[in-house]
């Protein structure tokens, strides 16, 4: 059974997940609140002035306050670009990994627990999934959708990251059917529905929350790899891959800004939710260590 009060006793020792998940918090909250931070907005086009078109840091010659971090190609702000590009990425990440979440826990507490030809199907269908890299087959889903958008994103990386959750939830699912208080369920003449979401669902879905803490960082890179690569969001809508992607053909030019800042936060925040996502295997799972 899950101890809160050791669970927050251990927490509080741990310099580590503290830091992150305060670097976490500050991210989250700031990208939530994008609008009340930027100096600007970065989806009103109207505001926007090619004379203002990459501008350096305030701290440099030529630069401004009104840009403390400087200006990309498009006279958007750095600083404000990156507030709302991290929309996106919690956005797409937390939408990504809840529904690869929903979906490979429900296929692998039925594939689990009816097991015969359903429970094969579905591990033939996993296994043609894991034979594919998650990058290239998010690029090869949204190629056939031939759209662009935070909908379509989510969808092409839910449908690689499924599996995870598929087979750690079967694991359990198998796990805890052997135990003696589901038989005594069974020999009452509980309904298979019954059994399945008052007693398995409960036992088995912990692990699948510490599998969701570390693929969050891995959907926030591949979003960006993405949207580097010109697949992800559209051009209008700030992403951290797509401010690197406009901003890496100036490096030749000592042109550093509107690549370093939103890779340096784009690292920040991808190790603080990797991090922290180790920490809480550890914590849950301390047979693995």
């Amino acid at each position: 059974m899950f101890d809160r009060a050791r669970f927050l006793r251990h927490f509080s020792r741990s310099p580590l997940a503290v830091s992150s998940a305060a670097i976490l918090l500050v991210f989250l909250v700031a990208a939530v609140c994008a609008p009340l931070f930027a100096p600007h907005d970065p989806y009103d086009l109207t505001s926007l002035q090619l004379t203002d078109r990459l501008k350096p840091p305030m701290w440099m010659p030529g630069g401004s306050d009104s840009f403390p971090l400087g200006t990309d190609d498009q006279g958007r702000g750095i600083l404000s670009a990156i507030l709302y590009g991290m929309r996106a990425s919690f956005l797409i990440g937390a939408g990504a990994v809840f529904l690869a979440f929903c979906v490979g826990a429900a296929l692998g507490l039925v594939a689990g627990f009816f097991g015969g030809r359903l429970d094969a199907l579905i591990g033939r269908v996993a296994d043609v999934m894991l034979s594919f890299p998650a990058f290239l087959l998010a690029l090869l889903l949204l190629g056939i959708a031939r759209q662009r958008g935070a909908i379509p994103v989510i969808l092409a990386i839910a449908a690689t990251f499924w599996v995870r959750y598929c087979r750690v939830m079967r694991g359990n699912v198998l796990r805890e059917s052997k135990k003696e208080y589901i038989e005594a369920a069974k020999v009452m003449g509980a309904s298979h529905m019954r059994i399945i979401f008052r007693h398995l669902l409960p036992n088995s879905v912990a692990t699948l929350f510490v599998v969701a803490a570390v693929d969050l960082g891995m959907v926030i890179v591949l979003e960006a790899t993405l949207s580097f690569l010109g697949v992800g969001l559209p051009l209008t809508s700030p992403s951290l891959g797509m401010l690197i992607a406009s901003g890496y053909q100036y490096l030749y030019a000592s042109i550093w800004w509107p690549v370093f800042f939103p890779a340096l936060v784009l690292a920040i925040l991808v190790l603080a939710i990797n991090l922290l996502g180790d920490w809480l295997r550890r914590e849950l799972n301390p047979r693995m260590y």
